[in-house]
Order: structure tokens, then sequence, then C-alpha cells
């Protein structure tokens, strides 16, 4: 349990830390660099953390079998701790405002103790520690939502992620109640060699599946998303958008694959109708927003329909597939948020689509960098957008046979996810185009980056260029992967 046991210590130190200089805090004035020193000393924990955790480790559980470390489990939790330290590094400029900053110390701890709360949902063998780990991660998330209850929509975006996070916590009990009443327990290996598919087993699965589609919100269950993220602060956006979501996707693909997988059939039929209306209906609402960061919304669920597309293949290559395009995700979609957060921060809180006009002109590497997250976003050539989204389209079909429906069905839902790339590319170059071509006469000032952002901005750039073509990356990822399959 190494992960939860540096980042309950990081929790602690960050706790301490803050509680022995907020009082101090308090009584300064918004220029006075005295805590300049918390921010970085966050983030090189976080990057100790990671730098611990960052080999795989031999399969072992803890607690009668409830917890379990795989190689596997262990990739996805550096990778979750890796856009973690992407979010603390960015989110030091927002955090330096005279009505965050006395906060600071708060965000950082809701921020680790959410991904400790992941870490014990991926880690879980058991239906009770997966769902005390699902809520160790919700509760946080949501105060992080609500975080600038002053500004903007914060506060009513809080609002909407916990009633819909109670109501789909409610909704996954349901059917874990029906689960456990077929089979008489909770272990998921267990589960798995009493499984049966009858009436009452399908339809605990369905409730346990639209429970967990809330958290990644998948089509149709996806209606807070567009408000708690142009609610939310945009780092908390950020963070939103990649690490819970990734958690929630590895926690889905291990389940189904582990404890449902006597009815295999059954989720797969499912999963398609969820992936074409997840990628479709969101590709085609995107393409209407004006505002950014509802756009970006609409985005994270259609890259969410992509994600569980790696699932159907229902092999190691699935888990290998799903765990690198959350990695390029990260990074991806890391880098559009940090750019929005800093044009936000320096232009009074404009997040509209129509405020990038002629960007490129007053802000030419900011646009640029921009460009390149939003190419790999849509998976254009040669960026890690590509790659990750050719190994998730070979994985859905990588044992499909045409012969039979299932195999036939894939196929056709890989096709539609192939059309539906095309039309994500049309509304990246949106942004794009706005940036480039479209004129303003009042364009967005020049304005200089903080020096995190700048950080967070480089790291981001490294991976949508890099972690495509170093193949050492996917060996890294798909050999933690095979020592499970």
């Amino acid at each position: 349990m190494m992960p939860e046991v540096t980042l309950v210590v990081l929790l602690l130190v960050t706790f301490v830390a803050d509680f022995a200089t907020s009082q101090k805090i308090r009584t300064l004035a918004p220029t006075d660099k005295r805590r300049s020193w918390f921010n970085p000393m966050i983030c090189l924990l976080m990057f100790a953390h990671i730098l611990i955790n960052l080999f795989p480790i031999e399969t072992h559980t803890v607690f009668g079998g409830m917890y379990i470390a795989t190689p596997a489990i262990g990739v996805i939790k550096t990778i979750l701790a890796f856009g973690t330290l992407i979010v603390l590094i960015q989110s030091k400029e927002w955090l330096s405002r005279p009505d965050t900053a006395f906060k600071e110390g708060e965000f950082y701890l809701l921020v680790i103790a959410t991904l400790l709360g992941m870490n014990m949902m991926v880690s879980a063998n058991h239906f009770l520690l997966f769902f005390l780990g699902l809520e160790m991660a919700s509760v946080p998330m949501a105060c992080l939502v609500a975080f600038d209850k002053y500004r903007h929509d914060s506060a009513e975006a809080g609002a909407k992620f916990i009633l819909t996070a109670t109501f789909s916590s409610g909704v996954m009990l349901y059917g874990i109640s029906f689960i456990y009443g077929a089979v008489g327990t909770l272990y998921f290996e267990d589960i798995a060699t009493q499984l049966t598919a009858t009436p009452f087993t399908i339809l605990g699965m369905v409730f346990f599946f639209s429970g967990l589609g809330f958290k990644i919100s998948l089509v149709p269950f996806h209606f807070w998303t567009a408000d708690s993220y142009q609610g939310a602060p945009t780092t908390v956006t950020g963070y939103l958008s990649v690490v819970s979501k990734g958690a929630a996707a590895f926690a889905l693909c291990t389940i189904l694959m582990k404890v449902f997988a006597p009815m295999v059939i059954y989720w797969q039929y499912m999963l398609y109708i969820v992936i074409v209306l997840s990628i479709t209906v969101a590709n085609l609402f995107a393409i209407r927003q004006t505002n950014l960061k509802r756009f970006m919304a609409f985005s994270s669920i259609s890259q969410a329909g992509y994600i569980v597309l790696a699932i159907v293949g229902n092999s190691a290559l699935s888990v290998t597939a799903l765990s690198f395009y959350v990695l390029i995700y990260v990074v991806a979609n890391m880098a559009v948020f940090t750019i929005i957060s800093a044009v936000e921060e320096h232009n009074n809180g404009t997040v509209m689509m129509d405020s990038y006009n002629g960007f490129y002109q007053t802000n030419p590497k900011l646009a640029f960098l921009m460009t390149l997250a939003l190419f790999s976003l849509g998976g254009i050539p040669p960026f890690a957008g590509m790659f990750s989204k050719f190994f998730i389209f070979m994985a859905a079909v990588q044992d499909a046979d045409l012969s039979t429906s299932v195999g036939a069905w894939a196929y056709i839902v890989l096709f539609i996810a192939l059309i539906n790339t095309v039309i994500s590319l049309y509304y990246y170059l949106l942004i794009v185009k706005a940036m480039y071509i479209k004129k303003s006469e009042n364009p967005l000032p020049t304005f200089k980056s903080h020096t995190n952002t700048k950080l967070a901005l480089a790291v981001c750039t490294a991976g949508v260029v890099l972690f495509g073509v170093c193949y050492m990356v996917f060996d890294w990822i798909h050999a933690a992967s095979v020592a499970i399959s």
C-alpha cells in the first residue's frame, strides 16, 4: 500500500504546514510572498510520491483480500498522480488571487484527499471498499467544485455535482445489493465464480453501470457535466475532466472484466449503445457551444466514450489501451485548461470562444501550444492523441469475429467512432480558426504567464509530442497489463 501510505504522509505534511502558517497568511497583503514556498513544497512532495511508486510491484492483497495491488493498478495510480501534479503546478497563479490565497492549503488538502480516494477505488477487490473509495473521492471533489462559491456559478455547480453524485451513488448501491442478494458475497473473485445471467443479476449490473456512468459522464448520464464544468474553477474543471474520469474508467474496466466476466455478452451490447450515444451526442452538442469550459465539457463526454471503447475488447490490450489513452488525455486536456485558466486570470475571467479571435496576434506562443493540444485531442498525427486512438480502436476489435453478431457490432461501433473522430476534428478546429483566422478589433492583450503556468505547459507539451513516439511509455504500460492477464 505504498501509494496510499505516501499520500497519507503528504496529506499530513500539508495539513501541518498550512495549520502552522494559515494565521499569518490571513493578515498579509495580497502581494506578500511569505508563503511562496508552499506550492513548490507540495509539488516536490507529489513528485517524490510519483518516483517512489513509479515501478510496478508484484501482486499483493491485504485486509482479507479486500485490497489488491497489481502492476497495472500501480501504473494507473502513477498516471493519476502525474495528472494531479500538473494540476498542482498550474494552480499557483489562480491560488495567488486575494480571494483564494487564504484557501490555498484547503485546496491542496482536498486534491490529495480526492486522489487518495481514487487510489482506494482502483485497488478495491471488494464492493464495500470500492464504494468507500468512490465516496472518498467524490465528497472532496464536490468541495473543490464549489471552491469559488462567491464567483461565477461555483456554488450552483457544487450543488448540482453533489446532488447528482448522491443520486448516482444510490443507484449504484441498489445495483450492488442486487448482486449481493444473488451470490451472497461482495468479493470480486467470489462473485465471478457464482454469477449467472438472470434478470435479477442483469438488473443489478445495469444499475451499477448507471451509477458509475454518472461519474464518467457517459450519455445518458451526462446532464450535470456542462453546468458543473462551467461553474467550477478552471483548475478544478481540468482536474475533474482528466484525473477523476480516468480513475472511474479504469475501475469500470476492472469490474466489468473481472466481476461480470460471466455476463460479458450482455455488458458488451450495453457498452456499444452507450459509446455510440456518448461520442455522437457530445460531438453534436460541442459544435453549438460558445463557452470554452462548456465546450470542453462536451469534449470530455466524447473522450469518455472513446476511453470506454477499449473495454469492449475484454483483454489485456484493453487495459493497456485504456491506461495509455488516459495518460495522453491528461497531458493534452490539461494543456488546454492551463491556457484557458491563464487567459481567464489575465482578462477578467473571460472564457468565451469569441474572445480568442486573433489570439495568435497578441499571444502567439500560447496559441501555438493550444493548437498542439487540440490536434492531439482530435487525433491528428504525429501527436500522441493519434497513437492513443489507434490503440483504442485496435483493442476494441482485437478478438472480434465478423461471423458473430457481437463481433459485427464491434466493427460497426468502431466505424461510427471513426466518423465521430472527423466531427471532433471540425469542432476542435473552430478554436484554431478563432485564434489564427478570425479577426478582432479588440483581441486579448499580450500578457506574461506565471512561471508555474509555463512549467505546466512545458510538461504537457512534451507529453503531447513525445509520448506517442517514445515506445517505452507504451511498453511500460503494456508490460504491467500483461502481468495480470
